[in-house]
């Protein structure tokens, strides 16, 4: 008989970085006159080094005083500048431990003891900040104090208050740790630094989609935000990387159906995805029913545990689609959607679906719920937000960036991302023929007739 796992005790010391204190509220001031007064005072020195080693003070000249302090302020002034240039990072660390001094000081967070009449500050509520290349952890304690309630919804304070966005939030025994990525954009990965190993693809150097874990792609996004771009990436990730078999539908004849000039499953008529979409799940339940076939099957193991390669439905422009069809093949096309997004992750069928807005008129409810990884591009509204993200604190900020918006692993935490940057000079149509020539794939155009059956690409050899 096994025995229990005993639980092993905390470290005995946790590095949890520099502690907020009352005399951070002017950090950055006090370091400066720390740094620069010694400095200026060491050249007027210099100037006077003779005088003050004779004491003959009366042998200083009015023009002589004033070019040793004009001296001393420009080197202090370069000094400055090479300090911020080659040291700011750590300009930034004294500037955010401001910032937070500065919130705790505001909004009470501290004890007060009165001197003579005046109150002053004796103590800030316990917090430590520490930050690492471009992660910023922001630590408080879970005592059940008399702050407790404020320091455990900090996150939407930290995330403007730090121009940064949470990642995680971690719970330990008496303490609680904020995780938010500062100044995201360092974080953004080209095209060809997109990677997918055992099942989770590499979006940036903090945001991985999980694709077993979190099926099902919904991405959200209007005109000029970089959406196309971003569902390219992926499929020349799928393509290059693993040896998926791709479906993919644009009924908008966007730079997705300029694929069809070598693959024969690319599709922009309206019914045609109909069909398309109907024998994926058809596929996708004929799969399901050959796994539960095999000696030894067990419900624990999936596709991916028979060595089975994943399909991917990619459908772009959905809404638009879903307009062109009559009310019944808009019946259809939502039933086989329901379908695959319910049942498509043990036999490894998954959808990748993108849309200006997902409205509940044309995706319904518990449709979109079950996209487990959502993308925002470019601008969006409130009430956008709101169907991808669902109810939340989150301050959503706009920037003028192609390719910038906020993914969601299906949990609260909504970081901000950055779609794979694509240099001028990738071309997209020639290096996906590549990948499928590479994997052995033969190179064969779409037609243009309604499909009675998807045409497969790739192996049965499960993730490279």
């Amino acid at each position: 008989m096994s025995k229990t796992p005993r639980r092993k005790p905390p470290k005995l010391f946790v590095r949890r970085g520099k502690r907020i204190r009352p005399r951070n509220v002017n950090l950055l001031l006090r370091f400066a006159l720390m740094t620069l007064v010694p400095l200026f005072l060491l050249v007027v020195a210099v100037f006077h080094i003779r005088i003050l080693l004779t004491q003959d003070w009366q042998s200083i000249t009015v023009p002589y005083a004033l070019v040793s302090v004009g001296v001393a302020v420009v080197v202090c002034a370069v000094a400055a500048f090479l300090y911020r240039h080659y040291r700011y990072d750590s300009i930034k660390k004294r500037s955010h431990r401001q910032i937070l001094a500065r919130m705790i000081r505001d909004n009470g967070w501290c004890e007060k003891k009165t001197v003579e009449g005046r109150e002053k500050i004796r103590r800030f509520a316990p917090m430590w900040y520490k930050k690492d290349d471009f992660i910023v952890t922001v630590t408080v304690t879970r005592d059940g104090g008399k702050h407790y309630e404020q320091m455990q919804t900090l996150a939407p304070r930290l995330e403007t208050a730090l121009f940064s966005e949470l990642i995680a939030s971690p719970a330990s025994e008496g303490y609680l740790e904020y995780k938010l990525l500062y100044d995201s954009i360092n974080g953004r990965i080209t095209i060809d630094k997109v990677t997918v190993t055992d099942g989770r693809m590499k979006l940036m150097e903090t945001c991985y989609w999980d694709i077993d874990g979190q099926p099902h792609m919904l991405v959200a996004g209007g005109t000029g935000g970089g959406k196309t771009f971003f569902l390219l990436s992926v499929i020349y990730a799928l393509l290059s990387q693993t040896n998926a078999r791709l479906t993919i539908c644009d009924v908008k004849y966007s730079a997705l159906i300029d694929l069809g000039e070598f693959m024969p499953h690319v599709y922009s008529d309206a019914y045609d995805i109909l069909d398309a979409l109907i024998r994926f799940k058809d596929d996708m339940q004929e799969r399901y029913i050959k796994m539960r076939e095999r000696p030894g099957y067990d419900s624990k193991q999936n596709y991916a545990y028979m060595g089975l390669e994943p399909h991917f439905f990619v459908f772009d422009e959905y809404v638009a689609t879903y307009g062109r069809l009559d009310s019944k093949a808009q019946g259809v096309l939502v039933t086989a959607l329901r379908d695959v997004v319910l049942a498509g992750r043990q036999c490894g069928y998954f959808m990748i679906l993108a849309t200006q807005r997902p409205d509940a008129k044309f995706l319904e409810t518990d449709v979109r719920d079950n996209f487990n990884f959502r993308v925002t591009l470019g601008s969006m509204t409130a009430q956008g937000y709101a169907m991808m993200f669902g109810e939340t604190k989150k301050m959503f900020m706009q920037k003028d960036i192609k390719g910038r918006g906020y993914h969601s692993g299906g949990d609260e935490i909504i970081p901000e991302l950055f779609a794979p940057y694509v240099p001028d000079d990738f071309k997209f149509q020639a290096k996906v023929q590549e990948a499928l020539l590479a994997r052995g794939d033969k190179l064969v155009p779409a037609t243009k007739k309604k499909v009675d059956a998807v045409v497969e690409i790739g192996d049965e050899d499960g993730w490279n």
